[in-house]
């Protein structure tokens, strides 16, 4: 099923989130609608609050990022990472255009570290830790910052901020042109 995405300015995206055990209610049903969700949206990546559920519970697909570079096919992920925890981040720091589907219209260069590894729990809750490098890498952070209640334009300057502040009210009143279902912040 595919759910509305909740749109900037609603508070569950800032909200601190909870870690889920095995026994959370139809989780891999809740898995396979955030699949079909970002799929439709269309995105790489989507985080629990951004469907309205303050819960440590992200899923990433890069796939499609990479199946055009010839030789690069196989270096995108599908994967569901549960209670993640970012132990470790290195390496160059890059600049990369980033956007939000809880934020369409906007997109802007924010800087990332080049390498991460990460602790989480598969969507079998089998525990795992990976290091992940470049774009994949990247999806992860933004992500992980959405269960930390943080979101991209948060890494942006004071300027770039300030100019985005008419886009962004507009967004949290819903006077937007989106392909995707959403949901706004109650007036």
């Amino acid at each position: 099923m595919i759910l509305p995405i909740v749109a900037f300015g609603d508070p569950v995206l800032r909200q601190e989130t909870n870690e889920i055990d095995q026994d959370y209610p139809k989780l891999n049903e809740l898995i396979e609608n955030m699949k079909q969700t970002m799929h439709n949206a269309p995105g790489v990546g989507l985080a629990a609050p951004q469907i309205g559920l303050p819960i440590r519970l992200f899923v990433v697909d890069t796939e499609s990022i990479y199946e055009d570079e010839k030789g690069k096919e196989d270096q995108g992920i599908q994967k569901v990472f549960i209670n993640p925890i970012i132990t470790e981040e290195w390496g160059k720091i890059w600049d990369f255009e980033e956007g939000c589907l809880s934020i369409p219209g906007i997109r802007e260069k924010v800087k990332r570290q080049r390498n991460i590894k990460i602790e989480y729990y598969d969507e079998n809750f089998i525990l795992k830790e990976e290091a992940f490098d470049g774009l994949n890498a990247r999806v992860i952070q933004h992500e992980y910052d959405h269960i930390e209640g943080v979101l991209f334009t948060d890494h942006l300057g004071g300027m770039k901020k300030r100019r985005l502040q008419r886009k962004l009210r507009s967004i949290s009143k819903g006077d937007i042109d989106i392909a995707y279902k959403m949901r706004f912040p109650k007036k």
